[in-house]
Parts: C-alpha cells; sequence; structure tokens
C-alpha cells in the first residue's frame, strides 16, 4: 500500500496541474471573468431584430458595415449599468470622429419594465449615439441567450424586483461577428478606447 501511494501522489499531481492549466485557458474565452478578449472566432452573438427607442424595429443586419458596442441591462439598474453606460459614452468621445463607425446598444434584460417610452429618455442621458433596445420576454431571452447573458429576477422587498445579469461590454464587427468583450470592472474609459482604437 506504501508504494501504492508513491505511485498515486506524482499521479494526483499531473493531473491537478493539467486541469489548473486548462481552467486558466478556459477563463480566457469566459465573459465576466475578469479578461480582455482582443480577436476570436468564439460563437457569440447572432442576428436578432428588436425594437428602439423609438418604437421603430431594428435588426442586427442594418448595421453591417459598422461595430456594434453592445451592453445588456435595464433602466432600473441602481449602480452597474448607468456606470458602463457612461463608461462606454466616454470612452466614444475620446475616440473622436473614429467613433461613428461604432453604434452603442442598449438592449434591456427587463422589458416588462422597460419599454420604448422608458427607454427613450434613459439611453438619451448618455448621449445621442446609443440606441436603446426592447422586445417581449421570449425574444429579449433568445437574444442573450446567443450572447451568452445570464439574467435572473430577483425580487425585492414591497413586491418590487431587480435584475441579476452578466455585465459585459461586446463588440461586433462589420460583419456582424464577434470581435471581442470587456469585464466592465477591468476597464475604464481610457482604456477602453484605446482597445476599440486598435480594434475598429
Amino acid at each position: 500500500m506504501r508504494h501504492l501511494s508513491f505511485v498515486l501522489l506524482p499521479a494526483a499531481l499531473v493531473a491537478a496541474l493539467i486541469g489548473g492549466y486548462f481552467i486558466w485557458h478556459l477563463s480566457d474565452n469566459v465573459p465576466a471573468l475578469g479578461r480582455t478578449v482582443e480577436t476570436g472566432t468564439a460563437k457569440v452573438g447572432g442576428p436578432f431584430t428588436l425594437i428602439d427607442q423609438n418604437g421603430a424595429k431594428r435588426s442586427s443586419g442594418e448595421f453591417r458595415g459598422r461595430y456594434m458596442l453592445i451592453y445588456f441591462g435595464y433602466s432600473s439598474c441602481p449602480d452597474v449599468c448607468p456606470t458602463t453606460l457612461a463608461l462606454m459614452a466616454d470612452a466614444l468621445d475620446k475616440l473622436g470622429p473614429r467613433a461613428a463607425k461604432i453604434v452603442p446598444l442598449f438592449i434591456t434584460i427587463d422589458p416588462e419594465r422597460d419599454t420604448s417610452a422608458k427607454l427613450k429618455p434613459y439611453v438619451a442621458s448618455f448621449g445621442p449615439r446609443f440606441i436603446g433596445l426592447t422586445a417581449d420576454v421570449a425574444t429579449i431571452k433568445k437574444v442573450a441567450g446567443l450572447y451568452g447573458v445570464y439574467l435572473k429576477k430577483e425580487p425585492l422587498p414591497g413586491g418590487n424586483y431587480a435584475m441579476d445579469h452578466t455585465s459585459v461590454i461586446y463588440l461586433m464587427g462589420r460583419d456582424g461577428k464577434f470581435v471581442g468583450y470587456w469585464d466592465d470592472t477591468s476597464i475604464g474609459p481610457d482604456k477602453l478606447a484605446a482597445e476599440l482604437h486598435k480594434l475598429t
């Protein structure tokens, strides 16, 4: 038995090292783990048709030829969502004329409350570039799924609720394909502007 333990110990150590290696590399490809993906062919995104803040149908296809900078959130969010949208707005301002090739999209994960009428003043507060998008619950869940966005309704005292969700900024290319993403907690407007300048 003693000889067997000496054989098993190195084997277990090797297995742990290999497992750690794969977990470390997996984190490079999973949103919201604090790393920045610059380019790649990850299966993120897909075609969608939603309703904008003016009540008009907007298709992802109409943005071909421009980059889409996408954030999923909700207008009742007390801190993370407005902070991230302000970060995006600041970064686009820093790009100057180059920002014209990027369309910032805010896709609600709370369509029950975020109607077009509610989204209109909300996205306007971050600048005229922003487009707010909503739809019915099933459609929003489908689109969120295309981007690997986690979302869950969390009840609050008094009958209200908050939305727990992935907080990631996505960049989609001129062809509609995934280019990169940023964890909103690991990047500021200067760095985001620099990354966008490099990738677009």
